[in-house]
């Protein structure tokens, strides 16, 4: 079996201690934890536990799989694929580094950064001068990874992480190149803190994420609502309504497994069952979600938990003539002087000055790290009272809190104006122009970044001494849409600093969040074709807003407090009460003040009555493609409609029309043959499909 019954850490200390006739009794706390209270009585004893002697099995096949995660995810995830598109050399681009000192190199230099960092994760995998390749890939990741805070999210920091615990540890004694170009180091005892450094930081994970999910809206399961309606979750839509699907699978299961999926990996008893349910969790969260090598890294770091010598006893049952490049499977690990020996070997050949039988400055250093590391990653995502800048209505850059999915946002309005310094002349700006990236619209530190690269870019076009302004609507977790930042505010001149609260920042209006049970009786009570969008302002500001000549019906519901609706075209005010409504011409422009004390909440109610006459269309035509496969439409088709009786057949889906109705159908149609054929592929088909997708992106970078 992969998994014994005894501690995990007792494989590596029968290692290291010699054979004796009467096996040595354990106690309780040994059996379940591996280790003895006597292991922790002294500084002295507690540096020799961290420092015993492990097998290197487990800790080379992770250091293996990781490598070569990381070589698919610099492709990939990295950009390597696309870095041409991301650093154009010339390019007017606004950039969002940590800090702002740090700027991209010139795109040829910048290949040879990810080359390096290419290399090194192959040396990782490799074990090939395993020093030199965590060198050159920790140096170059956190280069990349400083250099656009738009790409931050949990997994790429916590990649950073494992590579700089690799540079520390003793990867390579396993299964590596450095073992077989030095035989004193291959198949050698690693000291018990390499793995415990990476148990921990996998525990982390799991375990803090669970703690940022409860806060409110998860627990109420409003942070990942739409997931319920994603395919993975029909089985349970079987015997659960999707209300209960979203409130107890997705958000208390998610909860749930994030609380407990560390423990239950830790224990013997438990860890079968734990290999199952992060299995599935991990294999959803990589169809559910783009998240790159994130899911299967994951999947790599659970066998850590098992005994480190699970690759023998796991490669040992593999046919004799696949050894040779196979790991060892038979040889017991030899003497480093890495760890803390209590006895000497009686049966080893090997002299005794390479078994280090006395505490030395590295294992003191070694145990330090340790400690100092666990600590620092349990005191990291709840730091933001220090880093007080980067907090908005959730705490911190998101990457290194783990509060993964714990908050979803919806924009709904994007204004940027810019005003002319010397002249006064107020003109708007295409949201998102001269960047790559849409972060910036949620945190104020890319926001101050953006506006001070729009000043220097800005006088290019005869635009002196820019002011600029951001109009920013945001909804968290299904609440009002409202702004996030204060309208007024010129953010070239604002204040901002990463240890001091952001002044221009808007407070998010909890105190309206029990309106999110009355916003799912309005929407359940509108027809398909009606849409809804919630607003909440600010007394004192207002909303300008340009209705579409495409949204009928338009009106304008109060819900809470006082608002004045000015139709700009006509010249006209309306005050407008809680409970009362106004239609509101489309085609033209409208503002809605705030006049209450309170802020206000109200409701756009429309039709998009394009969609409409379209989606009637479609309907008749699907009739009419009916009944002409079943042969009960006598008329004769016109020739705009002759493509429709050809659209069965593979050549037909190729039949261009004259009418763009009946062309937008047929399209329309095969985008939906293509969406079921893709849900109902086979295994085998969708690991093919995944294989191709990245040798694709592999070969283009």
């Amino acid at each position: 079996a992969l998994v014994s019954s005894d501690g995990e850490e007792q494989t590596a200390k029968k290692d290291a201690a010699p054979k004796k006739d009467q096996p040595q009794t354990k106690s309780k706390m040994e059996k379940i934890f591996g280790f003895r209270k006597e292991d922790l009585a002294s500084w002295s004893s507690l540096v020799a536990l961290l420092n015993r002697p492990t097998d290197p099995a487990s800790l080379g096949i992770f250091r293996c799989l990781f490598g070569l995660l990381m070589v698919i995810d610099i492709t990939q995830e990295r950009g390597l694929s696309h870095l041409d598109y991301k650093y154009l050399d010339g390019a007017p681009v606004c950039r969002f580094p940590l800090f702002n000192f740090l700027q991209p190199l010139p795109l040829d230099w910048m290949y040879l950064v990810y080359v390096v960092m290419f290399l090194g994760a192959l040396g990782i995998m490799l074990g090939c001068f395993y020093r030199l390749s965590c060198l050159m890939f920790i140096s170059t990741y956190w280069y990349i990874f400083f250099l656009d805070k738009t790409a931050w999210n949990n997994h790429s920091y916590l990649y950073g992480l494992i590579g700089f615990q690799f540079t520390l540890m003793d990867g390579n004694r396993y299964w590596s190149i450095d073992g077989l170009r030095r035989p004193s180091i291959r198949n050698a005892h690693v000291p018990l803190w390499n793995y415990t450094v990476l148990r921990t930081q996998i525990f982390i994970v799991y375990f803090i994420a669970g703690i940022k999910k409860l806060d409110a809206d998860w627990v109420e399961g409003y942070s990942m609502s739409y997931l319920a309606h994603h395919w993975l979750f029909d089985p349970f839509k079987v015997i659960l309504p999707v209300e209960l699907v979203n409130l107890l699978v997705v958000h208390g299961g998610g909860l749930v497994l994030d609380l407990t999926a560390g423990y239950l990996l830790f224990f013997d008893a438990t860890r079968p069952y734990a290999f199952f349910l992060v299995s599935y969790f991990h294999c959803m969260n990589s169809q559910l979600f783009s998240i790159g090598m994130f899911s299967y890294t994951m999947l790599a770091t659970s066998p850590l938990f098992c005994y480190p010598d699970w690759p023998r006893r796991f490669f040992a049952r593999f046919p004799v003539f696949l050894r040779a490049v196979l790991p060892l499977t038979s040889l017991d690990p030899q003497p480093s002087t890495s760890c803390v020996y209590s006895e000497i070997h009686s049966t080893s050949t090997k002299p005794q000055e390479a078994r280090a039988s006395k505490l030395r400055i590295k294992h003191k250093l070694g145990a330090i790290f340790t400690f100092l590391y666990i600590i620092e990653q349990f005191f990291l995502p709840y730091s933001h009272f220090i880093t007080q800048g980067y907090n908005n209505w959730t705490n911190g850059l998101y990457g290194y809190s783990w509060d993964m999915m714990v908050h979803s946002r919806s924009h709904q309005h994007v204004k940027i104006t810019y005003k002319d310094g010397k002249n006064g002349e107020i003109g708007y700006l295409n949201p998102g122009v001269f960047t790559q990236s849409r972060r910036w619209k949620d945190h104020g530190d890319m926001l101050k970044q953006y506006a001070m690269c729009l000043n220097q870019f800005l006088p290019r076009y005869n635009i002196s001494d820019p002011e600029i302004y951001f109009d920013i609507w945001v909804s968290i977790n299904e609440r009002f849409q409202q702004r996030i930042f204060d309208p007024r505010v010129d953010v070239v001149k604002a204040d901002w600093s990463p240890f001091r609260a952001n002044t221009w920042l808007m407070p998010l209006l909890v105190d309206l969040s029990p309106w999110r049970t009355k916003f799912q009786e309005i929407e359940g009570s509108l027809d398909n074709q009606t849409e809804i969008v919630f607003i909440a302002d600010f007394p004192g500001l207002h909303l300008e807003n340009f209705v579409s000549e495409d949204l009928g019906n338009t009106s304008i519901h109060v819900l809470q407090g006082n608002v004045n609706v000015e139709v700009v075209e006509e010249k006209k005010n309306y005050t407008l009460q809680p409970g009362e409504h106004i239609k509101v011409p489309a085609g033209a422009y409208h503002k809605v003040y705030t006049v209450s004390e309170d802020p206000s909440c109200y409701m756009y109610i429309y039709v998009n009555t394009t969609e409409a006459a379209l989606q009637e269309n479609f309907t008749k035509l699907f009739e009419l493609q009916e009944r002409v496969r079943n042969g009960t439409e006598t008329e004769p088709l016109s020739p705009e409609l002759q493509p429709l009786i050809a659209a069965d057949s593979d050549e037909g889906s190729d039949v261009n029309s004259t009418d763009p109705i009946v062309q937008l159908f047929l399209k329309r149609q095969r985008r939906m043959k293509e969406v079921k054929k893709r849900r109902e592929a086979g295994m085998l088909e969708r690991l093919e499909r995944f294989a191709v997708k990245k040798y694709y992106t592999i070969r283009r970078g």
